[in-house]
């Protein structure tokens, strides 16, 4: 028996890879294996090669795997496109209809299923998703029963008639490619999972989820890729807690409508990509300017312009930092798993308000649409800090003399009201403004509220602004990166160190302020500082340069062809590397 396996689906966009990837792990979850997703699609609504990948295992993973075992073709596109990735003896299971050819120099097992005519004989080839889970299934020697739990589930609102086909199409398909066999695949048997319940979802759903136990209750957004799924999840949701979220002409009208919220005091977010956040611009100046908080969520992709709007890319770190005109004080954040997508996202609402900042939580698409197993979350662990916000009576003014909402104070967090509060009357404007709000030119005053805006976050404290795993005092190697990287670095690490080779591993999860401080011991003590990230130019490398130095131990690994890191390439570079020491 073995401990994990990699399974491939792919075929045209539109046709079903989506469900039929979708119940096969569900499935798998509920018997309590870990997964890890990758999903490869194009960027329109039907036609154009896609393919989800699972990595299934008894213990936890967050890495894509380098290879793949069995492979479920829908089409021979399918098969000439993903084949070499099939380690030897491995399994493609095809739509017999297409009459699949294996590629020549891929050593595989070709399994010719009738997927669409078993489909067909149940009415429509609606069905065949189904027929090809269950053969996948059954070559797997897993308990279907398992298997039609989740079909139920899955399918139970479209009526029984509609869930009873399905679970044929499943059997049907079953029976045919165990028969072609004699049963079951036994180098293909999974060691039995622990059965315990987990969490599998995206990234996205992770974040929707964090804004509503962080008391969200209003999210106006613009649809695009890789940010849609926080929108249609807080659809669904929201209005369940007297939320609601509003789909906006432009993201330049969704970020003021986010601004516009929490000026009244309700928890707001919105959410983007890359080229949304661009347009955002102006408007997260106005809330640095007018210190009011919010929260904005940026799912980077393939850049620049519409670039490749459904591949991974880690490149808007230095625009989501700079990018905005004059200066203000900002806070980035850069979750690196599930768990993290979830507690950021509160945190990012208590920062935003116990600061009065605009704060930027900066995922990437691999981690906001790869589908990974979770532990359950802790609910416990949920805090809401509003910070300076006035809920009490406030005290009666002078007359004539306003709130003075940007009271100079020696932290720079100044009191703040909701708008109609007894005696909280002020002005609010982006231009430069006196404690009360209203408008000056002063030198002087100028000066002083600027000190007053950048000083806030001198003394801010973060959950784990990095995170570390370093075992030795003197390492080889210290391996640097970012959002979706982390779990493939740790894998990588692990083949390095069967070779001699000793690496440490830090994560940044806080891109602004950076945590130099918190960073420079593990850069000290490491020959060489290796920094993985999905971008052409090096933006976290040139973050550490510019904020830690060490210019001269820093070595890049930039990958920016679409496509997330594997262990692999990671591997490989850093043995390379030690090749060119030991010369």
């Amino acid at each position: 028996m073995i401990s994990q396996l990699s399974w491939k689906v792919g075929g045209q966009q539109g046709e079903g890879v989506e469900s039929t990837d979708k119940i096969f792990s569900t499935a798998l979850t509920r018997l309590g294996y870990f997964l890890y997703g990758y999903r490869h699609f194009s960027s329109r609504i039907k036609g154009g090669h896609t393919n989800n990948k699972i990595r299934i295992s008894t213990k936890p993973i967050r890495a894509i795997s380098d290879d793949l075992d069995i492979l479920v073709a829908f089409d021979q596109e399918t098969i000439d496109l993903n084949a070499h990735e099939l380690r030897e003896n491995g399994v493609i299971i095809a739509d017999a209809k297409v009459k699949p050819v294996v590629p020549e120099g891929v050593k595989a097992r070709l399994f010719p299923v009738p997927i669409t005519a078993i489909a067909e004989e149940l009415g429509t080839s609606l069905f065949k998703n189904m027929a090809a889970s269950g053969a996948s299934w059954a070559l797997l020697g897993l308990p279907l029963e398992v298997f039609n739990k989740a079909v139920e589930e899955e399918f139970g609102r479209k009526g029984a008639a509609v869930v009873e086909k399905n679970i044929e199409a499943v059997r049907k398909a079953a029976e045919f490619v165990l028969e072609m066999n004699g049963g079951p695949l036994p180098e293909f048997q999974l060691e039995p999972a622990d059965g315990k319940q987990k969490l599998f979802m995206i990234g996205n759903d992770a974040i929707g989820l964090g804004a509503v136990a962080a008391g969200c209750r209003f999210m106006p957004a613009y649809p695009i890729t890789p940010a849609s799924e926080i929108m249609e999840y807080l659809i669904k949701t929201l209005p369940k807690f007297g939320g609601t979220v509003i789909q906006t002409e432009d993201e330049i009208a969704a970020c003021t409508m986010a601004i516009g919220a929490n000026y009244g005091g309700v928890r707001a977010l919105t959410s983007s990509a890359g080229p949304g956040l661009s347009l955002m611009m102006e408007a997260i100046g106005l809330a640095g300017m007018t210190e009011t908080p919010v929260v904005i969520v940026d799912t980077q992709r393939g850049g620049p312009s519409t670039g490749l709007p459904t591949k991974q890319e880690q490149s808007d770190v230095l625009a989501m930092i700079h990018g905005t005109h004059g200066e203000i004080p900002k806070i980035v954040l850069s979750p690196s798993s599930i768990e993290e997508c979830f507690y950021d996202t509160i945190e990012a609402f208590n920062l935003a308000e116990e600061y009065q900042v605009p704060v930027i939580l900066l995922t990437d698409l691999q981690l906001s649409l790869g589908k990974q197993t979770s532990e359950m979350l802790d609910y416990k662990k949920v805090q809401i800090k509003r910070g300076t916000l006035q809920t009490g009576e406030l005290p009666q003014l002078p007359e004539h003399q306003m709130f003075q909402r940007y009271q100079l104070t020696d932290s720079g967090v100044s009191p703040r009201v909701v708008p109609g509060q007894k005696y909280g009357i002020h002005h609010v404007t982006g231009v430069e403004h006196a404690q009360d709000g209203r408008p000056s030119e002063s030198p002087e005053n100028r000066q002083k509220m600027m000190d007053k805006r950048l000083g806030k976050l001198k003394n801010m404290k973060v959950t784990n602004p990095i995170l570390v795993d370093a075992p030795h005092e003197q390492p080889d190697l210290l391996i640097i990166g970012m959002g979706s990287t982390g779990g493939t670095i740790d894998e990588a690490r692990q083949r390095l160190a069967s070779s001699g080779m000793k690496t440490n591993h830090v994560t940044v999860r806080l891109l602004h302020p950076f945590p130099a401080n918190e960073l420079k011991p593990y850069m000290e003590k490491a020959k060489t500082v290796v920094v993985v990230e999905n971008n052409a130019t090096g933006q976290l490398a040139s973050l550490i340069k510019l904020n830690v130095g060490y210019a001269e131990k820093i070595k890049s690994l930039l990958k920016y062809n679409g496509n997330p890191f594997l262990p692999a390439e990671i591997t490989k570079y850093c043995q390379e590397l030690n090749l060119v020491w030991q010369r």
